[in-house]
């Protein structure tokens, strides 16, 4: 009984600190339209300064973490293509995308619509990996169909409630996600985590700054924008992939997994607070039906792999 008590202590600490990362992205993405909408800070002068030194920071951690093998990453050729792969299409493109998403609708749209990601990592099964699709796979893909559908035309068949560069940059951070997920898994098996997205947020950042460096072109600095860089590279970077790590020493991903809808609740309920933005039933009803679908997807995923690697 004390080993049950043990077990289901841990997998509960796990969901507590998976729902904290979850809560932490949730406020990152309205600290986002904050710095977009009320600060108008540009997309290139923003995203060249989070990479930078996101990437800065979270080097630093991985090296007070494992020291010298910091650079352990770079030792075969393979590593490195993927680490780059992920840095440009992967980090790269779904910060800037996010954040363009943000800038032309709002924080619960575009984390609603990159919540999709898992979609296209299915898709991307099916179509290149010739995957045999799961009856869950047709089911969650309808279903979100149907509540990006109600979201982004609030039932309104022509006419759209978002507009429509938001609807695209959101679907494309999704795209940019599913990268962003799928590409670092095999060197987060054999480096820190910490290092793996420390060196794609620094490519990132070097990427972009040798576009747009952050010290040419840079808006008025306010207190505002400091509070929100800081907050989003903090909250949004550090703290919440710190709680995503710490809660996979009590649970496994699949069972943190499960919290993983916090992020687009939380948003949506700080949409309302800070900036009133009530949504109407219809894209309530349209968010609710893409956070089941994916959720849907998930478990069902998660539950194949279980059985595949018992018959192993």
């Amino acid at each position: 009984m004390e080993k049950q008590h043990t077990t289901t202590e841990n997998v509960m600490k796990g969901i507590f600190w998976s729902a904290m990362a979850s809560t932490l992205w949730g406020f990152s993405g309205v600290i986002m339209q904050f710095v977009a909408k009320n600060e108008a800070v540009p997309t290139q002068w923003f995203i060249s300064v989070r990479t930078l030194f996101a990437g800065i920071l979270l080097l630093a951690i991985g090296s007070i973490h494992v020291g010298k093998h910091i650079f352990d990453v770079w030792k075969s050729k393979e590593s490195i293509i993927r680490l780059f792969i992920y840095a440009i299409f992967g980090l790269a493109v779904n910060m800037s995308t996010f954040y363009v998403s943000i800038q032309e609708g709002n924080a619960a749209t575009a984390t609603i619509l990159q919540y999709l990601a898992p979609i296209f990592i299915v898709l991307y099964g099916l179509i290149f990996m010739k995957k045999k699709p799961l009856k869950a796979d047709v089911i969650s893909f309808l279903l979100a169909l149907v509540g990006v559908f109600l979201i982004i035309t609030n039932g309104h068949i022509g006419e759209l409630s978002v507009p429509l560069t938001a609807v695209i940059f959101g679907l494309l951070s999704a795209v940019s996600a599913a990268v962003y997920y799928s590409v670092p898994k095999p060197l987060s098996k054999e480096n820190s985590p910490f290092v793996v997205l420390g060196w794609g947020t620094l490519i990132a950042g070097i990427g972009f700054n040798a576009y747009h460096p952050f010290w040419t072109d840079a808006p008025k600095i306010t207190p505002g924008i400091v509070l929100g860089i800081g907050g989003v590279i903090l909250v949004g970077t550090i703290f919440a992939f710190s709680a995503v790590l710490y809660s996979l020493k009590f649970a496994p991903s699949e069972v943190s997994s499960i919290v993983d809808a916090v992020e687009p609740v939380v948003t949506i309920i700080l949409s309302m607070i800070v900036f009133h933005l009530i949504p109407t039933p219809i894209e309530a009803l349209g968010a609710i039906i893409i956070i089941v679908s994916i959720y849907f997807l998930q478990r069902s995923h998660q539950k194949r792999d279980k059985e595949d690697s018992d018959i192993r």
